[in-house]
């Protein structure tokens, strides 16, 4: 779609339905924003969009407006399963996502990753193997920045990375990654999409408009991933931690492998990486694809991933106080996130978990503890329901806070010297922050204000 003097309604005014309004007018579009809350400050929106002409519609948007509309953009975190986006569709007034919007206007090259866990840090480092080989990159999406901050920078030698969420995918159409990666599929999300199966249909649609002549990049250890690489109709890349590959990428012992037609080429020891944890080895292997694939000599890809640390907020090493380790995984906000923290842990290790309900189970992240997890500290709207099902598997550790600071000064209490105390949730973070990297944050602030 050619986007000049279009009426376009941008619905959402966060930091992507402003990175949307601002894309549109610098293409030429007309538009407008639009959002439900009735007490949205105009004015400090204005400044933010750096228009003060700017024509915003707070709480309803008139109908003679929705009527005119040649495009509805929706901000990845508005459901599109309800009455007003139904008033568009019905109209055939094309409704996109971020990602669509951005897509239609970009240049040059894109990796395209998406999956239950993982993705920030193979999107981090996936991003940095191209900066590092190429002179830069752009690393967008549900990462952080909005594809649609960059999207018009691009140029045709460019390559860009997005981290692409399942809300994400529910509105493209010709949205067609050169490359892309689906790391897992867990359950996550559920109280969105409502059933597995539309979630795990969600996250194969990264691969809707690919042909032979793209790659897809998909987790071999992943059943649901594995029957689906037979029907992909992208060039299928497989990486294993648990298995051994004829074509592929596989951990065999502590080393990673490379095999082509059955011949294997070791390329690295995982004991030269900074990660923590096997989730992270397929990470790695991930985003080594990815980027093999696209050109990236593969001495290059080491000397990265070698070099790595940690992404913020996903088992991030923060301090040790009085012999105790402190760990942020904020960025776990699912069971199975939760579990990959928990298995990365090397010592006896006190838990804070819970948060906002997504109608997740947790039996398996609490089967996942053995004898390492010494105290499960909850807080949250789910801490209750943790707690039935902790008891249920027979844990007993369990400490029920209020408050934040609480669940802190009571890790920080029941902690011995030698151990760890681990944020993971298992958990969305709303509620009680605004985001898992408020969370994040106020965690560590409070870990690095400890006295030795």
């Amino acid at each position: 779609m050619d986007l000049k003097n279009k009426k376009v309604v941008v619905m959402g005014a966060g930091k992507s339905g402003i990175a949307a309004y601002k894309l549109l007018k610098k293409a030429g579009a007309e538009p407008v924003l639009f959002d439900e809350n009735k007490e949205l400050d105009k004015d400090a929106l204005k400044n933010k969009l750096e228009d003060s002409q700017a024509t915003i519609y707070a709480g309803e948007l008139p109908e003679e407006v929705k009527a005119s509309s040649d495009l509805l953009v929706m901000s990845p975190g508005i459901p599109v399963d309800t009455p007003f986006v139904d008033s568009f569709k019905s109209k055939n007034i094309p409704v996109w996502g971020e990602i669509e919007l951005a897509y239609n206007v970009a240049k040059g090259r894109l990796i395209g990753i998406t999956g239950t866990n993982g993705k920030t840090t193979t999107t981090a480092l996936t991003g940095q193997i191209v900066k590092d080989y190429y002179g830069k990159s752009y690393v967008v999406g549900n990462i952080g920045d909005p594809y649609t901050d960059a999207a018009l920078d691009t140029k045709d030698d460019d390559v860009t990375v997005a981290e692409i969420s399942s809300f994400q995918l529910e509105t493209i159409e010709n949205f067609h990654p050169n490359v892309s990666a689906i790391l897992n599929i867990t359950p996550d999300h559920l109280n969105r999409h409502h059933t597995m199966e539309n979630y795990i249909a969600c996250k194969e649609d990264i691969t809707l408009n690919q042909t032979k002549d793209d790659v897809c990049v998909l987790n071999y250890e992943d059943e649901v991933l594995r029957a689906f690489g037979k029907d992909c109709k992208a060039r299928v890349v497989f990486f294993a931690s648990n298995h051994k590959l004829n074509d592929g990428f596989y951990l065999e012992g502590d080393d990673i492998f490379m095999a082509t037609a059955g011949k294997a080429e070791k390329l690295m020891n995982i004991h030269e990486m900074k990660l923590l944890g096997v989730h992270n080895v397929e990470n790695v292997m991930a985003a080594i694809a990815m980027t093999y694939s696209i050109g990236v000599p593969m001495d290059s890809i080491l000397t990265t991933v070698k070099n790595f640390t940690a992404v913020e907020h996903r088992i991030e090493y923060v301090k040790t106080v009085k012999g105790v380790d402190y760990y942020n995984d904020s960025k776990g906000t699912n069971p199975d996130a939760a579990i990959k923290a928990v298995q990365a842990m090397n010592r006896k290790t006190v838990l804070i978990g819970g948060g906002y309900d997504k109608q997740n189970e947790y039996d398996e992240w609490i089967e996942s503890f053995g004898d390492k997890i010494t105290y499960l500290i909850l807080i949250g709207q789910t801490k209750e329901k943790i707690a039935d099902c902790a008891k249920k598997h027979g844990f007993n550790n369990i400490i029920m806070c209020e408050t934040f600071e609480e669940a802190m000064e009571e890790a920080k209490n029941h902690a011995k010297e030698g151990q760890a105390v681990l944020l993971s949730p298992a958990c969305a973070s709303w509620g009680m922050f605004k985001n898992y990297e408020e969370r994040g944050k106020i965690f560590k602030d409070i870990v690095r204000a400890m006295e030795e």
